[in-house]
């Protein structure tokens, strides 16, 4: 959680330990709050979060091992899908199949829905909303 205006401190910090993916990282993450940075050969977006989501997503993440004695907090796989389906690009509705598809039968669907609808709204997106509700009755 960076919240508004401190994103810089961590942005530098990230970049200087990892690479990034693309060229100049750190203004895509000043422009998009995500720095798209790669340890070893794990692609790593890390969002910059200040919203009250983020904040709750945050809350729920669980340390992930990425090396020995190396963790980094992931989000829930519903917080995935709520991140993916509000960025909403053919890419992330992949993703969310996959998530759906291994999670079968094990996702709070309720929390998706609390999470991702208030989103939506404020973007003006019914049509995402729609397609997850098919995704998932699958």
């Amino acid at each position: 959680m960076t919240g508004f205006g401190d994103e810089e401190p961590v942005i530098r910090a990230l970049t200087e330990r990892f690479p990034g993916r693309i060229e100049d990282a750190a203004a895509f993450a000043r422009d998009n709050r995500v720095l798209l940075i790669q340890s070893d050969n794990v692609p790593i977006d890390v969002t910059l979060g200040a919203l009250p989501f983020e904040q709750r997503a945050t809350e729920r993440a669980t340390p992930f091992e990425i090396g020995p004695d190396e963790a980094l907090r992931t989000c829930s796989a519903e917080d995935l899908i709520v991140l993916k389906a509000f960025a909403g690009r053919d890419r992330d509705w992949a993703d969310i199949e996959g998530v759906a598809l291994r999670q079968a039968g094990a996702l709070d669907e309720a929390l998706i829905w609390e999470e991702l609808l208030p989103l939506l709204h404020v973007k003006g997106d019914e049509e995402s909303a729609d397609r997850l509700r098919r995704l998932l009755a699958t």
